[in-house]
């Protein structure tokens, strides 16, 4: 796999994400913020659920011998184990893991982070994945298309 590829996966851009939050969170000149504990809670509820959500992910991978890099063919299809509930458990558990951070730096100013992130890892990686499923797969992934969502 070429350097480019390795440093355009979903970990390095969530990275970018949480760097832009902190800096935002950094330098916000309104001096806004969520108040309290409970953002606190919740935040790092939202980080615990989402790397629980990767981790149980990746377990499952694992088990069906398949890889979990984003630019390879799937040697299976992983319908079962945290499968059987979203499409996407890994990218999911990005997503709340900066919507936890976001609250846990207090940055509301960082909120529009959160879509433009989904947006992006939809387009760049879901989207391509999903075809390539597709194409291998044939029926196995247009039932488990139909019977499962993309998200949640």
């Amino acid at each position: 796999m070429s350097a480019v590829k390795w440093v355009d996966l979903p970990p390095v851009w969530l990275l970018g994400f949480v760097a832009a939050t902190w800096w935002i969170a950094e330098t916000d000149p309104f001096l806004l913020g969520f108040g309290g504990m409970w953002a606190q809670l919740v935040g790092g509820l939202l980080v615990g659920g989402g790397l629980v959500l990767m981790g149980l992910a990746v377990i499952e991978m694992r088990k069906s011998r398949t890889t979990v890099v984003p630019h390879r063919d799937a040697d299976h299809l992983v319908t079962s184990g945290i499968f059987k509930r979203t499409r996407n458990p890994i990218y999911l558990g990005d997503a709340l893991v900066l919507a936890g951070l976001i609250l846990r730096f207090d940055a509301p100013l960082a909120l529009p982070l959160l879509p433009v992130f989904v947006w992006l890892i939809e387009r760049r990686f879901i989207l391509p994945e999903e075809d390539r499923l597709r194409r291998k797969f044939r029926m196995d992934f247009a039932r488990y298309e139909r019977d499962v969502r993309r998200w949640i």
